[in-house]
C-alpha cells in the first residue's frame, strides 16, 4: 500500500513527529543563545528546552547551571550581562562528583 501526503501541513506534522522522535533534535541550547539574565528566567528557559535544572551559581560576571537531559549531565555557562550562553560542557562520569583524594 503507498501513502501519498498531499497536505502542506501534514506533511509537515509528518515530518516533525519524525524529528521529535529522533530524540534531541527538537529540544536544545546551543552556545550564543539568550536564556536571561536572572536565574530563574535561565530555569525557565531551559526547563521549557527540557532540560532538568540542578543547580544555579553566579560567580564573578557568569551564572553556571548544572542541568541533565535524557540522562546526559552537563554544565551551562551564561554571561550574567547580556543573557547569552558562553560555554556548554559535557560532565563525564568522573567530573560530576569531585572529590578531594588528600
Amino acid at each position: 500500500m503507498k501513502l501519498s501526503f498531499k497536505s502542506p501541513a501534514l506533511i509537515l506534522f509528518a515530518g516533525s513527529g519524525l524529528l521529535a522522535s529522533m530524540g534531541l533534535a527538537l529540544a536544545a541550547v546551543s552556545v550564543g543563545d539568550t536564556l536571561g539574565t536572572t536565574e530563574d528566567a535561565i530555569r525557565s528557559a531551559l526547563t521549557s528546552e527540557g532540560y532538568a535544572v540542578k543547580e544555579i551559581e553566579t560567580e564573578d560576571r557568569e551564572i553556571e547551571v548544572e542541568v541533565s537531559l535524557d540522562g546526559q549531565e552537563m554544565e551551562v555557562v551564561v554571561d550574567a550581562m547580556s543573557g547569552k550562553v558562553l560555554e556548554m560542557e559535557l560532565e563525564g562520569p568522573d567530573e560530576g562528583d569531585e572529590k578531594d583524594d588528600d
